[in-house]
């Protein structure tokens, strides 16, 4: 990150601390990450590499190994180094403007094990859960006055005391991590992705037929298929968007020309890498004054419970920046 002078933002605890060197680590991640996407997805990164998804179907964090568990530490470390090129540390994991941190992830808000070399030193500690699909960052200084007693620890491994706890600096708190849709989508339905036998190509199918209005990342869609060429089973031409447009349903991409079809008719719209899933109906007295896109010369809404599957129309062309509504 820049090492050029930048102002001091005030951090979220009632009373900053007079740490200039704390503060000055602060302003550089606020500066770099106002807020705090670049964060997200290294998290959102670290979970997926951890769960691997497209090898193993795992998608939540119970389904982990203890020693995986141990690692995403680790992972999160080097992805955050690598996302802020950030230079190694004189003696922790990392230095900022030239300041030393150590960088921890706990599963449990504020538990970071501090080892003894890390004492005097600035930690930034994170926390994220995947299930509640929030995450948090702070700052503290690793001081005698906010950790426990090493007494009793053989390795003299330390935590924040409650009064530690209280002290951290949160420089992003509960901020929102990229979803895990497989963690959204009800248990009934997922039980049906994951049962389909006759292959990946099926399960996509079903996905994209039970999580419609939800935005699928490629990783979600790796973990479904569990096939080397995922991306092919969303596509046209056999895949999943020509497979499900004669019951009405359109897959929409990142492009602009579908994004436009998205905003259009209020559903999320897919960033880089995702898709959305909807069942269209020509628009009819039934559905009132609802939004509606033009789609080969005829007006669509999304559909209802009540009306009756129809061939979805076809999708513009990816390179078409405009849409009629």
């Amino acid at each position: 990150m820049s090492a050029s002078p930048v102002e001091q933002p005030p951090l979220s605890s009632p009373e900053p601390p007079d740490d200039p060197e704390l503060r000055a680590v602060a302003a550089d991640f606020l500066k770099a990450d106002p807020e705090g996407a670049r964060i997200a997805r290294v998290l959102r990164r670290t979970y997926d590499i951890l769960l691997d998804g497209q090898h193993t179907g795992r998608y939540r964090w119970e389904q982990l190994h203890k020693t995986e568990k141990t690692h995403f530490g680790t992972l999160v470390e080097i992805n955050l180094q690598r996302e802020f090129d950030l230079e190694d540390g004189a003696t922790m994991d990392f230095a900022i403007r030239g300041i030393d941190v150590d960088c921890k992830f706990s599963q449990k808000l504020g538990d970071w094990m501090i080892p003894p070399e890390a004492i005097g030193h600035l930690l930034l500690g994170l926390w994220a859960s995947d299930e509640e699909g929030i995450w948090s960052a702070g700052l503290i200084r690793a001081t005698e006055d906010v950790l426990s007693s090493s007494q009793g620890n053989r390795d003299r491994k330390r935590w924040l005391s409650k009064e530690g706890k209280r002290a951290v600096n949160w420089i992003y708190q509960d901020q929102p991590l990229p979803e895990n849709a497989l963690l959204r989508i009800p248990a009934h339905d997922l039980d049906v992705i994951f049962n389909c036998s006759a292959g990946g190509q099926k399960r996509v199918d079903m996905l994209f037929r039970l999580a419609q209005g939800r935005r699928i990342s490629r990783n979600v869609v790796a973990t479904v298929a569990q096939q080397d060429d995922y991306m092919k089973r969303v596509r046209g031409n056999g895949g999943s968007r020509s497979t499900l447009q004669p019951e009405g349903i359109v897959i929409l991409g990142q492009y602009r020309s579908h994004q436009a079809i998205a905003e259009a008719l209020r559903l999320p719209v897919p960033g880089p890498g995702e898709s959305v899933s909807v069942r269209l109906a020509r628009r009819g007295p039934q559905h009132g004054d609802v939004p509606t896109v033009v789609l080969g010369a005829q007006h669509w809404a999304v559909a209802l419970p009540s009306d009756e599957p129809e061939p979805a129309p076809e999708l513009p062309d990816i390179r078409r920046r405009t849409l009629r509504t």
